[in-house]
């Protein structure tokens, strides 16, 4: 039997090449709190569970995933239903995206989802600025 994806959900960063295709991309470079900021978090990514909590806790990301999912359901209700596209961005790709890429996947698949999580940018080198 062949596993058949419903969602594939993208981690990438800006500095690092162009938005990957699909049918949702969620810019997280401007609202969101980048852990990059914080020396001890900038080699991290979201393997790490400093990186995971500094993301969750920030004010604001947990009703973007909360409403993301909501657009995957609508998606998913459409009459051509087929395997739904999510992009998440910020400028490395190794702390915001990564970690709303990972939540999300997590919740998708406990509501019965297949999903395929793949990080683009989570082993490139850190961008400095």
């Amino acid at each position: 039997m062949i596993a058949v994806t419903d969602v594939v959900v993208t981690s990438f960063g800006f500095g690092h090449g162009p938005v990957p295709e699909a049918h949702i991309v969620v810019d997280l470079r401007q609202h969101f709190r980048d852990p990059h900021v914080r020396p001890g978090l900038r080699e991290m990514t979201v393997r790490d569970r400093p990186v995971r909590r500094a993301v969750m806790r920030t004010p604001g990301i947990r009703p973007v995933l909360k409403a993301t999912l909501a657009q995957v359901k609508a998606f998913r209700r459409g009459p051509s239903a087929g395997v739904v596209t999510i992009a998440f961005g910020c400028v490395g790709g190794r702390h915001r995206s990564a970690v709303a890429a990972h939540v999300l996947a997590r919740r998708l698949r406990r509501r019965g989802l297949s999903v395929e999580l793949r990080h683009r940018d989570i082993r490139r080198p850190v961008i400095s600025r």
